[in-house]
């Protein structure tokens, strides 16, 4: 199994784009108003945790708790719609208690970057090389870059709200907002003709 750059590189921008944490800058600044601050490196280990976790059981892991692929997919995806709601209406539907680190794993951690897009991602990408034969340890090297990427986001969140101010905080959060809703439609689209029998 050879190491095929041009290959770890489709791999790594296909995560990015999966991943879009530069599209949930507006929801992670305002979850860390919320919460008065992120732990970045928590939100980092837990998100990075999960990818590695469902890239090596995944698939079982589901299958013992009775879940399939397109359940975890359109339950991921009702999260994010309600996400997208909030963005755009201004209405606050996550309400974590002051002080506590729920908000870290929920809904930072998942589904905001390790979502079940990202880690459905991961599995079919796993799937797929181990059936070509392709080495899939590409994958867990292109999650390390986008961890990378993570961190390096969620510390220059402060930066990113005095660049772009109260005014062009507000624009672009509603218009990721409508990009969230229109994401979880289509996995909800997507995964639950295949559920109902």
């Amino acid at each position: 199994m050879q190491f095929h750059f041009q290959e770890f590189l489709t791999l790594t921008f296909t995560l990015f784009a999966v991943i879009d944490v530069v599209g949930s800058v507006p929801m992670l600044i305002s979850m860390k108003g919320k919460m008065g601050g992120i732990n970045v490196w928590k939100v980092t280990l837990i998100s990075g945790g999960l990818m590695i976790l469902f890239f090596f059981i995944g698939k079982p892991f589901l299958n013992i708790l009775g879940v399939d692929i397109r359940s975890f997919a359109v339950a991921g995806s009702i999260v994010i719609f309600i996400l997208g709601l909030e963005m755009v209406l201004g209405i606050e539907f996550f309400k974590p208690e002051k002080g506590a680190t729920s908000g870290t794993v929920v809904p930072i951690a998942f589904p905001l970057i390790a979502g079940s897009g990202t880690l459905t991602t991961i599995m079919s990408l796993k799937a797929t090389f181990e059936r070509a034969d392709k080495n899939e340890y590409m994958i867990l090297l292109a999650i390390l870059i986008n961890l990378v990427i993570i961190y390096m986001v969620l510390r220059s969140l402060n930066l990113i709200e005095k660049v772009l101010g109260k005014a062009g905080l507000l624009a672009v959060r509603k218009f990721f907002g409508v990009i969230l809703l229109a994401i979880a439609v289509k996995v909800f689209a997507a995964n639950v003709s295949g559920l109902i029998k």
